[in-house]
């Protein structure tokens, strides 16, 4: 599961971990596909979201987190009813971004429903757990990957200094002094021309999560809007990125490859309300204010009730940084008095180091980021993201040699 209006089954199943990849007109085997080591069940919601649709048109005009949990339920009980085989295995339920959001409350409302379903574990990878880190933590990433200068950081950590973070994560709200210097970051970073946010090391691309993550971004975005010359540059750069876009991701030929007709027919889709299928969802109005409820206390709540968690960085994304998701499940631990197991270290792939580790307790909870990869770890680090799913569903730490 993804953001609000990001396709799952485009950028989780064709360009992540999916059998299949797009190159050209055709499908090639995906060497590195999750399908391997699960039964793979790919979710695209809520109605709305690439070839998933409500018969009532009047449900696009609003939908919030509780709907999304609900439906994504209600779907899960049907299909369990119509494939009973698969009833008592175990179950996980994994995602990226927003899906720090759907994965936990979803798990949740399992819980609380006391439906049959064997849930285990869940997994989000760069998720939205805490917008009050969301907002705070990218500027401490800029600054250590040389995307600000010092004197930016300075003022930065002036105006977010110690007492400042510790009143504000007490209160869940960041002050307006601290909330403009990170906007004032963000702007300045946005700006920059040839950096993929999303993946600071990558050439220029637009993110499969780039409308989904503008959209947590709405009231820095606005300013940007007002001020007209940097409105322009901005406008000026997603153009240039555009035109590449097909040349240098994989997002442009999947693109093309779903709106073909034979395609959508061999997928039985309908494409109600809309002339063309495109990347993210123009039809939902989704309540952006969701992103506000904190998921993190979901999280410890599911780990209380014995369903095991993990949350994963691509150690390369400067929209939802690795540090602040530690520090998070670090928090978590001690509130949960869970202590560390396997303290922090290296973890490999073959010969390689895959990333960096931490877990707690009895592998209740565990951090793990990616070396290398994105804000969609398995489309640019897909071999260490394997690797990292397999040992997830196993309930062992990852490999340390």
């Amino acid at each position: 599961m993804e953001g609000p209006v990001v396709h799952l089954l485009e950028s989780g199943a064709f360009l992540e971990h999916g059998p299949f990849k797009v190159r050209g007109d055709n499908l090639v085997r995906n060497e590195y596909n999750w399908n391997k080591e699960a039964n793979m069940l790919y979710l695209e919601s809520p109605a709305g979201v690439g070839f998933s649709y409500s018969a009532n048109k009047s449900f696009y005009t609003y939908v919030n987190d509780e709907i999304t949990a609900r439906d994504n339920l209600i779907f899960l009980q049907r299909w369990f009813a119509k494939y009973p085989e698969y009833q008592d295995k175990d179950f996980f339920i994994t995602g990226e971004s927003y899906a720090g959001h759907y994965v936990p409350q979803l798990a949740q409302l399992i819980i609380q429903s006391n439906v049959k379903i064997n849930l285990k574990g869940i997994a989000v990878g760069n998720a939205l757990l805490d917008y009050y880190t969301f907002i705070t933590s990218p500027g401490e990433y800029y600054w250590s990957h040389g995307l600000i200068s010092d004197a930016d950081y300075q003022l930065f950590t002036k105006a977010c200094n110690g007492s400042e973070i510790r009143r504000s994560s007490i209160n869940r709200e960041v002050g307006t002094a601290c909330y403009n210097a990170c906007e004032d970051l963000f702007v300045k970073v946005s700006l920059t021309t040839g950096i993929d946010l999303y993946g600071v090391i990558s050439d220029v691309c637009l993110s499969p999560v780039k409308s989904q993550i503008d959209k947590l971004h709405e009231p820095l975005l606005s300013r940007i809007q007002n001020l007209s010359s940097l409105h322009s540059k901005l406008e000026a750069l997603s153009q240039q990125q555009l035109k590449t876009k097909e040349l240098i991701c994989g997002e442009g030929i999947t693109q093309k490859y779903f709106n073909r007709k034979d395609v959508q027919k061999a997928f039985h889709a309908q494409l109600l309300g809309v002339q063309q299928w495109t990347l993210c969802s123009e039809v939902l109005h989704y309540d952006s204010g969701n992103r506000e409820i904190l998921t993190i206390g979901v999280v410890g709540s599911l780990v209380k009730t014995g369903i095991r968690a993990l949350v994963y960085s691509g150690d390369q994304d400067a929209i939802i940084p690795f540090t602040g998701s530690r520090s998070l499940v670090n928090g978590l631990a001690k509130e949960l008095g869970l202590k560390t197991t396997v303290p922090y270290r290296a973890w490999f792939d073959g010969k390689q180091v895959g990333g960096w580790t931490q877990v707690y307790g009895n592998n209740q909870l565990s951090f793990a980021s990616i070396r290398g990869a994105s804000h969609t770890a398995p489309s640019t680090q897909p071999a260490r993201s394997f690797s990292l799913f397999k040992a997830f569903l196993s309930g062992k730490p990852l490999p340390n040699a």
